[in-house]
């Protein structure tokens, strides 16, 4: 089984990579974009066949590791 964690930082934190991105694209001719937000995208095997199980450790996977929940924010997705 695999799931995909999609981790961004939350509403109101800055985001000076996201920033960069945004200032670049606008030094390339792309005026039209406002704004730009970046996160990472993890994906993860899992032995577990239960899919409710499987969707439960990799919750919790975010809450120890894979996201500081302070700033970030989490969604999985099991694919």
């Amino acid at each position: 089984m695999k799931a995909r964690v999609f981790v961004m930082l939350k509403n109101g934190v800055l985001d000076p990579q996201g920033e960069a991105v945004r200032h670049a694209l606008g030094t390339l001719g792309f005026d039209s974009v406002q704004g730009v937000r970046q996160g990472k995208v993890i994906e993860l095997e899992l032995d577990e066949t239960d899919a409710a199980l499987a969707e439960a450790q990799v919750g919790e996977m975010c809450e120890k590791l894979l996201a500081n929940t302070v700033i970030e924010s989490y969604r999985v997705e099991m694919i």
